[in-house]
């Protein structure tokens, strides 16, 4: 019953509720009932748990796992099981980002030459075409990626 009373009371302004209701097949008195009911404990007890993680995994700036941030509430005496801190991060729609690690791609040759630097770092040209700069840029893309 709670997820169509939810449905209707979201479309509450796109369509009358008395005909929602009948669509439904639930009593409108029923829907004004359980929206005047205030929360229960377990659903006060949710939100306030969806208020620390969502804090939690802010601070983490979006990397922390679920398993991260149930062990950061337990050292924060914050009561609450892992699968529940999973379940209610699935609701926030969090998605942690785990960033790769940083791997040198390059190792330079301590016997090579050094560039030289013909413009002086002097990039300013009395017309255009005189001056000619470029740079090497890494784009990642997601090509090939998928057949592993």
């Amino acid at each position: 019953m709670t997820e169509k009373y939810e449905f209707i009371d979201g479309e509450a302004d796109n369509f009358p509720v008395k005909q929602m209701c009948a669509w439904a097949g639930v009593s409108t008195s029923g829907f004004y009932n359980w929206r005047s009911r205030p929360l229960s404990a377990i659903a006060k007890r949710r939100a306030e748990l969806r208020a620390v993680i969502l804090q939690v995994f802010s601070d983490s700036q979006g990397t922390y796992v679920y398993r991260r941030v149930h062990a950061v509430l337990q050292r924060m005496n914050v009561q609450a099981g892992a699968e529940l801190v999973r379940a209610l991060m699935r609701e926030l729609g969090l998605v942690p980002c785990q960033p790769r690690p940083w791997r040198a791609t390059t190792i330079a040759d301590d016997a090579a030459p050094a560039t030289p630097d013909l413009l002086a770092r002097d990039f300013t040209a009395d017309a255009p075409g005189r001056k000619l700069v470029s740079d090497i840029t890494h784009v990642h893309t997601w090509r090939n990626r998928l057949s592993h």
